[in-house]
């Protein structure tokens, strides 16, 4: 005899409102049933009102720890509209915002997967660890979430060469803490126990099921938009895809922690080979594109994040579409967890790095003196529509 156990879409273990229906036979799932859907906030429609230059400000409020990959792969997706090249020194400090943040995603991923699990003390490390790449973020952008860096045709702010000095001190620092945290799940038995062998995907099911990211490499699947599709300098960087064969939790773990020592490998070539020119090229506020369709993939730190975006000659997008990670290992998950005990619940959802953001205000700091103000969104509705108005956009 079966019962039927409703887990969300508000839960202590969730970090995202989503609800899944169990069919329990004793401690064993035997069915599962997902429902998404309750963050939906039309954003698509919302890019489709936007011009072309202001879409990456909409794309990277779709998820604030990732918001330099929606930024930027929405702006790589406008290029690819209008023909554009961006300058190689701005297409190395992009791929430094993105691989900043991979180590960002997988510090804050790491710690609450070792929450989930009941080890609040790695917890707390992995978490001051993190502060550290969000004070590098706050001295780049100004910003330490939503950093708004890549703009069309480049990025917004140029790097020093006393930022990259940081830069390099960091990579010492986190290679270090990189080792500590691998040699401390591989050899702390109670995580081992925690871990090992909870909620397996087989290589076959993450194929045929389309899983991404470290949730596919974790199986064994040789998928990374990086490698299959390498953009910005991958082509050039010393990037290398880290598998494991086993598809459980703890090689999904070992994967974002490998994957950590990649992006340093990455960042510190960068630090020592960007070339000096210019960083972005200029592109009007209000810009009529040619009638043209353009598909736009990067490897966010959750898996393949993809844009396509259709222009029908005018100033905004006619249709955006935008594909998360997150969505595309939904049905992996529901994978995982057949079969598994219902403590293993928050362990199997948590391991796939589930992420739905949202924003209500913004702080803005000015950098001459220094002065704080708050911004509220009706603020900044009728800030931009000034703006709109003065750069010559249609009344609205």
């Amino acid at each position: 005899m079966t019962y039927n156990l409703y887990f969300g879409p508000i839960h202590p273990a969730l970090k995202e409102p989503i609800n899944f229906t169990f069919e329990i036979e004793g401690e064993r799932i035997v069915n599962v049933k997902p429902n998404i859907g309750y963050n939906h906030r039309g954003l698509e429609k919302l890019l489709e009102s936007k011009t072309w230059l202001q879409s990456g400000f909409v794309a990277e409020h779709i998820c604030g720890i990732c918001s330099g990959a929606h930024n930027g792969c929405c702006y790589q997706g406008v290029e690819r509209i209008f023909g554009i090249e961006p300058p190689r020194r701005g297409l190395f400090i992009r791929t430094l915002v993105w691989e900043l943040e991979r180590i960002h995603s997988h510090l804050l991923w790491l710690g609450v997967m070792l929450h989930e699990s009941g080890f609040d003390t790695v917890f707390m490390y992995c978490w001051r660890d993190r502060e550290l790449t969000m004070d590098l973020f706050e001295e780049m952008s100004g910003r330490r979430v939503v950093y708004s860096m890549n703009t069309v045709g480049g990025v917004r702010r140029d790097v020093t060469v006393s930022f990259l000095d940081k830069l390099k001190k960091y990579c010492n620092y986190l290679e270090e803490r990189a080792k500590f945290y691998e040699d401390l799940i591989m050899g702390d038995t109670t995580i081992l126990a925690r871990l090992q062998g909870v909620a397996p995907l087989p290589k076959s099911d993450a194929a045929s099921l389309s899983a991404v990211g470290p949730v596919a490499r974790a199986s064994g699947v040789k998928r990374d938009v990086r490698y299959e599709e390498p953009y910005a300098v991958y082509d050039e960087s010393p990037f290398r895809i880290i598998l494991r064969e086993e598809g459980d939790a703890l090689a999904r773990t070992i994967v974002r922690i490998e994957e950590i020592k990649v992006s340093i490998d990455i960042l510190r070539w960068i630090a020592d080979n960007i070339p000096q020119g210019d960083y972005k090229i200029k592109f009007p506020p209000i810009t009529k594109a040619p009638e043209n369709e353009a598909i736009s993939r990067i490897e966010a730190p959750r898996g393949e994040l993809f844009y396509y975006f259709k222009s029908d000659g005018g100033t905004t997008p006619s249709r955006v579409k935008v594909r998360t990670p997150t969505f595309a290992n939904i049905l992996p998950v529901v994978k995982m967890l057949e079969g598994q005990y219902i403590a293993d619940i928050p362990i199997a959802v948590a391991s796939i790095d589930p992420c739905i953001a949202c924003c209500e205000r913004v702080t803005l700091i000015d950098r001459k003196t220094e002065k704080t103000t708050i911004v509220t969104m009706d603020q900044l509705r009728s800030h931009s529509k000034k703006y709109y108005k003065k750069a010559g956009g249609e009344k609205f």
